[in-house]
């Protein structure tokens, strides 16, 4: 990479972090240009020259931080053996990204009501339960993409109902991992 490049990318994520805080503060609904510009020191120009518009930004700012929570997630099943311990380590890698950027509540929550970032959530929650389908076979389940599926449903439903609490909530992680045990 030139050193323009890596100065666009840096300029790119930079604005993207400052998304996520002001998402924290403001929910998506009150993350506007101005104030990213603003809260990230760059002018309006630069935004659109990067992003081109909110909706395309905001599927950035969405696809950047799953992203790097699949990159924390392939890296802590790295070596695991699929199973029920697996699944546990994607749920807790998962749900402790959440907590630990904060901003996501309103990627999760609010986010799903833009039509780009629907579909881009669909994509995701699809590639998530490939993954784990792999888990469900080794146990022997009936139906293992499906049942990989409302697993991964259930791991975003966790991570809201923790971010609304703004804490780990081990009663709800128990229950969760009592859902793999059961079977």
């Amino acid at each position: 990479m030139t050193s323009r490049q890596i100065a666009a990318a840096q300029t790119r994520q930079e604005l993207i972090d400052a998304g996520l805080r002001l998402a924290e503060r403001t929910g998506l609904g009150g993350l506007s240009i101005n104030l990213l510009v603003q809260e990230a020191h760059f002018s309006k120009g630069t935004f659109f020259h990067h992003f081109g518009d909110r909706a395309s930004y905001l599927l950035a700012l969405h696809r950047d931080f799953h992203e790097r929570v699949f990159a924390e997630i392939l890296q802590a099943i790295d070596g695991l053996e699929p199973g029920p311990s697996r699944l546990h380590t994607v749920a807790k890698t998962y749900l402790d990204a959440c907590l630990r950027d904060r901003g996501v509540r309103a990627l999760l929550l609010e986010a799903r009501a833009e039509p780009a970032i629907a579909n881009q959530v669909s994509a995701r929650n699809a590639t998530a339960a490939k993954l784990c389908a792999l888990d469900f076979k080794a146990m022997r389940w009936p139906q293992p993409h499906e049942s990989a599926r409302l697993w991964v449903g259930m791991t975003a439903e966790a991570a809201l109902v923790e971010l609304e609490a703004g804490r780990r909530r081990p009663k709800l992680r128990a229950a969760l991992a009592r859902f793999i045990e059961a079977a």
